[in-house]
């Protein structure tokens, strides 16, 4: 095998744990997802969970409201989106622990990332989103990569 494509999936591995790392922060008490943004250089733009913004109290009950929680939470590919200093375009977004849901995709692409490297999909509650996901990736020539 190629060394510079061990060197990229090592890399993919590191960022990864970064990303399940970073994911643990999150308070939802359901489901903690986290995203790290990488530039073509392996440098750290920024990095994002899942939670409430800033300042709104993001108490028990309001956490273990799904319809009030749904309608409230920042999804950890946004807030890293939100939070980088600086353009995103070419750049990485790794996320942990599935790929970005229809709405966080459509950002992606819009932010001008253009690879996606995630595990792949295994709760049927959210594939039809991912699958639109996929779809909208496809299309707009973003590269959507799984962790093997």
């Amino acid at each position: 095998m190629n060394c510079k494509i061990c060197n990229s999936k090592k890399w993919d591995r590191r960022f990864l744990d970064m990303a399940k790392l970073v994911s643990s922060w999150s308070k939802d008490p359901s489901t903690k997802v986290g995203a790290v943004i990488t530039d073509d250089e392996n440098r750290i733009i920024s990095v994002g969970y899942n939670g409430f913004p800033r300042e709104v109290i993001d108490n028990e009950s309001r956490l273990n409201d799904r319809e009030l929680k749904y309608q409230v939470i920042i999804h950890a590919e946004m807030n890293a989106i939100m939070f980088a200093n600086k353009s995103l375009k070419g750049c990485t977004l790794y996320t942990y622990p599935f790929e970005p849901c229809s709405k966080c995709a459509s950002v992606i692409i819009q932010s001008g990332i253009k690879r996606v490297v995630s595990y792949p999909n295994c709760k049927d509650r959210w594939e039809s989103s991912f699958e639109i996901s996929r779809k909208l990736f496809q299309e707009s020539g973003v590269e959507l990569s799984y962790a093997t």
